[in-house]
């Protein structure tokens, strides 16, 4: 949802029917606060709960997600005998929700992966995934601000489903591609539409990849099979670039991404 003055816009992903069970209970974040020395990882307990501090369970657990996933069923057990352990919350208002993953070596994209989306821009339905990548250097928190970039003056939204793999793999059946991935997160995919449609030769990259273009969060939601990729799924409709007339992103504007079991992440526009 986008916020600005008097104007309202949506922007809610809601899945009918999801193609995994997430689980409930395991709800993988990265944050900071006053009393802690550097980020942390915890878990959140239950969608828009407090923080549970997964180092006062295990010291010797790593700090951050992409460690945590590198030993794989070891460290989740440890975060599951955590949540059952009812140890202390950390009120939401205490703590700074990071993205539950940074620095991965990889975000991939994947461009027209809505039938909805190529319809609302009158192209064709891709036979072949469109795919594309924004630097991770662009992730930031689920709360922080998107800022805009003098260069573009088209800067638009997209709300879309994160998966974040788990296990590293090559030539991967597609029977086998959900035992390589983690979990799930909801990613906004800021796009400058200037630098994507007619700049740069109308390569998408740097339309994608400008700072603060690609927040996450708030949690890393698990699947109950479970080294740190991430995938952004696409876009459904109602970006604003093809809305009559167009409709983009300005300073004050607030933008809200819900995905359904997922959670929320809402960033203000500076």
């Amino acid at each position: 949802m986008l916020f600005s003055g008097r104007r309202w816009l949506t922007a809610l992903l809601q899945a009918q029917r999801w193609p995994f069970q997430p689980s409930r209970d395991m709800r993988l974040v990265q944050f900071q606060a006053p009393h802690l020395t550097g980020p942390h990882l915890g878990l959140e307990s239950g969608n828009g709960g407090g923080v549970i501090n997964l180092s006062a369970f295990d010291p010797t657990l790593p700090k951050t997600m992409i460690e945590f996933l590198g030993q794989g069923e070891a460290a989740l057990s440890v975060a599951k005998r955590a949540l059952a352990a009812q140890l202390p919350v950390l009120p939401r208002s205490d703590v700074t929700f990071l993205a539950p993953v940074t620095r991965p070596d990889k975000v991939v994209c994947v461009g027209m992966n809505y039938v909805d989306h190529c319809k609302e821009q009158n192209v064709p339905v891709p036979k072949e995934p469109i795919i594309f990548s924004k630097f991770s250097s662009s992730i930031v928190g689920p709360y922080d601000e998107v800022v805009l970039p003098p260069e573009s003056q088209e800067v638009d939204w997209e709300v879309e489903m994160a998966v974040v793999i788990g296990k590293k793999g090559k030539h991967i059946k597609a029977t086998d591609a959900m035992a390589h991935v983690a979990g799930f997160t909801v990613a906004h995919d800021v796009s400058a539409r200037d630098w994507q449609m007619r700049r740069n030769g109308k390569q998408w990259l740097l339309g994608k990849t400008f700072d603060t273009f690609c927040p996450l969060g708030p949690a890393l939601v698990t699947k109950d099979s479970v080294a740190g990729d991430v995938i952004l799924t696409g876009t459904p409709p109602g970006v604003g670039v093809f809305r009559k007339p167009p409709v983009f992103l300005k300073k004050g504007d607030e933008v809200q991404c819900e995905i359904e079991e997922l959670g929320v992440i809402v960033n203000k526009v500076v």
